[in-house]
């Protein structure tokens, strides 16, 4: 056997998410799987350092497989981008030991949510940016951004339908970048829960637009209670960036 560690890049917004279903073929998983077998001749499973929901975009998942054939490193980015869709993209390869877990192994993300508030939304950036036509106050969101940094229990920012028992995760830095044309939200974690991000990102908005007020989240965070948090934010403005090992 031999085991391999690639960096893949999608652009999520025709898939179901990166997670293999059983009602559709229409999967990041599912695809790589169907490709790596053509290269291997037999099943492969591919395993990911994150599940990314439908919509949501990639520019350094990892993943990690085994093969039965060995294909030199330098070789397997072109042998696999010869035979996947032009929306995703094998970025770099390298060989790693057989109890390497691209999931169970990382030690944090890194995702970035981009944002604008205009009358309208590019026509180049619509499937990567969330636009909202209404005033935002995102001074109010920079006071709120450090109040979520640290260790907490975010059961109010996990979405139903998650089967996680434990919901205590860190955020480690949330940095909010002004481009002139749009808002990045750069956020780090040793981990998310379910839509964690996504939920993060509709109680920031919420709370630029008046609808929280700033001094509620901290009891939003105690509360323990979805409902208690803002709307999910659409998957489209969200981006796995980096994973960290």
């Amino acid at each position: 056997m031999n085991f391999y560690k690639i960096i893949l890049e999608y652009e999520g917004t025709n898939y179901n998410g990166w997670q293999r279903q059983k009602n559709t073929d229409n999967t990041i998983q599912q695809i790589m799987e169907d490709k790596l077998k053509l290269i291997n001749k037999s099943p492969v499973n591919a395993i990911s350092a994150g599940r990314t929901d439908a919509g949501v975009h990639a520019r350094a998942q990892v993943v990690n497989f085994k093969l039965d054939v060995d294909i030199p490193i330098k070789r397997v980015p072109a042998a696999l981008n010869s035979v996947l869709p032009n929306n995703i993209i094998c970025k770099g390869a390298q060989k790693v030991n057989p109890e390497f877990h691209s999931r169970y192994d990382a030690l944090g993300k890194f995702y970035r949510y981009r944002l604008s508030n205009n009358n309208y939304a590019s026509v180049f950036t619509r499937n990567y940016v969330y636009n909202i036509k209404s005033f935002i106050d995102f001074q109010k969101i920079r006071k709120a951004a450090p109040l979520l940094v640290g260790t907490h229990d975010f059961a109010s920012f996990q979405n139903s339908g998650s089967d996680v028992s434990k919901t205590v995760r860190t955020i480690k830095k949330i940095d909010i970048i002004d481009t002139g044309e749009e808002y990045h939200f750069d956020i780090k974690g040793s981990g998310f829960l379910y839509k964690m991000v996504r939920i993060m990102m509709g109680t920031f908005i919420e709370i630029g637009q008046g609808k929280i007020k700033l001094d509620e989240l901290e009891k939003i965070i105690d509360g323990q209670k979805r409902h208690r948090a803002g709307f999910t934010a659409p998957a489209k403005g969200l981006t796995l960036m980096k994973v960290y090992y």
